[in-house]
């Protein structure tokens, strides 16, 4: 259950950020802090979600996840010293082999999010 300030901010972030605000929205209702856009040397990252002392690099697919795009987000999470997640939004597509086994072997977590 989030408080009533938890679904304030999470309807801002879905106004101004879009997809990415979505999928943050959730991190804010599970009681996380998040910080969206975080610059890195190897590019944005799309969310950082902080609690309890562990950390998320989230990135946010809209398409096919590529290799490419783990392999960046892997860089990334290893800069702010934390775990990372690929979050795929929308259901109408299938990932690829290469890439579950690309996050498979290098401990990147894959979660899709299907929207509301």
């Amino acid at each position: 259950m989030a408080t009533a300030r938890q679904r304030y901010l999470a309807n801002r972030l879905v106004e101004k950020y879009g997809v990415i605000g979505r999928v943050a929205s959730r991190y804010i209702c599970a009681g996380y802090s998040v910080r969206l856009l975080h610059l890195t040397r190897h590019g944005p990252v799309h969310i950082v979600a902080k609690k309890h002392g562990s950390v998320f690099a989230i990135d946010v697919v809209t398409e096919n996840p590529s290799v490419n795009a783990a392999k960046n987000l892997l860089e990334k999470s290893k800069l702010l010293k934390a775990h990372p997640i690929l979050v795929i939004y929308g259901g109408e597509f299938t990932v690829p082999r290469e890439v579950l086994l690309f996050c498979e072997e290098n401990g990147i977590r894959l979660k899709r999010v299907i929207s509301d």
